[in-house]
């Protein structure tokens, strides 16, 4: 069962390319962008990140802290900050926990072959982890997702 606006995001969001627990009590006073996305350094995860990269400053000046979620390996994420210099946490989610506490993580179809993956989704959560807005994966637009959520 997929979040929807008004339930709280999970306390425990995972943890980051280094390692490091990511909590929801550790946002408390700050709008979080938690953005979803299938996998590092494909064409359009890594035009999504860029986006939120380049206006980083923007989204920091508006209150949100900006954090990244995938199934690839806290590795994978530190490759893909250091050659994209991302400047925001990505969550290394090996076991799908909160893609499916999310609901962003199910069955997927191309060229008639389904499969199990990401959606792209973007939950946008207040200061107390409330989720205000949800942008799905037909709405998001990976080379201006910034410009989107700053609205």
């Amino acid at each position: 069962m997929a979040l929807q606006v008004g339930d709280k995001a999970p306390a425990l969001l995972g943890v980051n390319q280094d390692g490091k627990e990511i909590k929801l009590a550790d946002l408390a006073g700050k709008k979080v962008v938690l953005y979803f996305y299938s996998k590092d350094s494909t064409p359009g995860c890594t035009a999504q990140a860029c986006s939120l990269r380049d206006y980083y400053s923007d989204l920091q000046k508006a209150g949100y802290e900006v954090i990244g979620v995938s199934s690839d390996s806290a590795g994978s994420h530190q490759k893909f900050i250091s050659k994209q210099s991302l400047p925001f946490n990505l969550i290394a989610d090996t076991d799908k926990k909160l893609s499916e506490q999310m609901g962003t993580w199910g069955e997927k179809s191309m060229y008639g072959r389904q499969y199990m993956g990401m959606f792209r989704t973007t939950f946008i959560l207040d200061e107390t982890g409330t989720i205000t807005r949800i942008i799905l994966p037909k709405e998001v637009n990976t080379k201006t997702h910034a410009e989107q959520i700053l609205g």
